[in-house]
């Protein structure tokens, strides 16, 4: 069976890491409280993501069908709870900055 969501999940998250990446480094030029809460959820978010991408990409190497859905599943799931982190990281900007 060919998987259906997996490459775009392997893709997405890897896009995404880049983006905690960034926002990692660039709230290093502020001390702050509010970026070190940042900073560290960011940094979750970074360890869910790639988690995500290493599910994404066993799927997709794998042979046998049961352990292929098994794998995409675990990869959506790290996926949808590190996008909801990045909307948390979004607020936090958002209230930090206003």
């Amino acid at each position: 069976m060919a998987n259906t969501t997996s490459q775009h999940i392997l893709g997405t998250s890897a896009n995404l890491l880049g983006f905690c990446l960034f926002v990692i480094t660039s709230l290093h030029i502020a001390d702050q409280v509010e970026t070190r809460l940042i900073d560290g959820l960011t940094s979750v978010v970074g360890v869910l993501l790639t988690v995500s991408c290493i599910f994404s990409f066993v799927s997709i190497r794998t042979r046998r069908e049961e352990r292929e859905r098994r794998m995409e599943a675990i990869a959506d799931y790290f996926f949808v709870v590190a996008l909801l982190g990045i909307l948390a990281i979004i607020v936090l900007i958002a209230f930090n900055f206003l």
